[in-house]
């Protein structure tokens, strides 16, 4: 029986390890490698990361794209960083800790996420890493940069600033949630079937898997923001009440969320149909997702 806790458990180690060994100390000033270190391991999930080694590894790839997938939590970690400055979420914890902001400033926060999804960038576009073919690189460097960016998460966290406090609007929750967090966990898993090479067709499933699990994903958070527990969530409970987001319960309600989330679960696992073993770590994660708690 496939143990998904022991291979995100190996899969984070050697995420953990690439990120000690990339920052050096010597960075200068010595407070922005502490901004940045400090975010890098607040203790996150790695679900990005994880996704797209597991992607890899099910579309046939047998190498060591580590440094890699960690390029894509960068990029996430700098997003977060900058959700929660006071123009932004406005957020004091995150993941149970002070936020950057708190901890170092408003000004050292900024540097540290604009450094983060640079030196994103400098990972993907250096094929010493692994042995992967220089071209694919390319295209996951577009499919990152697609996701991340004004057609993707940066406009899906425009248009949850500007919609904060307004009535609830299909629509608008629909835009911000694709956008802002499933277009990147997408693209995750995207650049690890892209970095084997995998087929169009292979690569095309894998997409609509990642879209899916995606915005479930999102959906069992908006859910979680009402039923969970801050202690597990290491932020506090009801946050986007409080700050009137747009979010699936506020718009579809507790009940109907739920059915979602488990229908965009049922449509990744379809998407999955074709592929052998090698993609049950997928099919895991794609199962974990609807049951999380935090």
């Amino acid at each position: 029986m496939f143990d998904l806790k022991k291979y995100i458990a190996e899969k984070k180690e050697k995420v953990e390890e690439f990120i000690k060994s990339y920052f050096n100390p010597s960075i200068k000033p010595s407070i922005l490698h502490d901004s940045v270190f400090y975010s890098l391991t607040a203790g996150g999930k790695r679900l990005r990361p994880v996704l797209c080694i597991a992607s890899y590894e099910a579309c046939g790839g047998k190498k060591d794209i580590t440094p890699y997938a960690t390029a894509i939590e960068f990029i996430h970690t700098y997003s977060l960083i900058h959700d929660d400055l006071p123009s932004m979420d406005n957020d004091d914890l995150r993941r149970g800790k002070p936020t950057n902001h708190k901890v170092f400033g408003e000004g050292i926060a900024i540097l540290a996420g604009d450094g983060l999804l640079t030196e994103a960038f400098r990972i993907l576009s250096n094929p010493e890493y692994a042995d992967v073919e220089p071209l694919n690189l390319i295209k996951v460097i577009y499919e990152l940069s697609s996701s991340a960016g004004v057609y993707g998460m940066v406009g899906g966290q425009a248009m949850d600033l500007i919609s904060e406090g307004k009535e609830p609007d299909r629509e608008t929750v629909e835009f911000i949630h694709l956008n802002k967090t499933a277009k990147l966990i997408s693209a995750s898993v995207k650049s690890g079937a892209i970095l084997a090479s995998a087929d169009d067709e292979k690569i095309k499933r894998i997409e609509k898997y990642g879209l899916s699990i995606g915005l479930a994903f999102q959906i069992i958070d908006d859910i979680l923001d009402i039923e969970g527990c801050t202690e597990e969530m290491g932020k506090p409970k009801g946050s986007d009440i409080e700050k009137g987001k747009m979010t699936y319960p506020r718009v579809y309600g507790i009940a109907e969320s739920k059915k979602k989330a488990k229908k965009l679960i049922d449509e990744a696992l379809d998407a999955l149909l074709t592929f052998d073993h090698k993609a049950e770590p997928l099919r895991e994660i794609a199962r974990y997702i609807i049951k999380r708690t935090s």
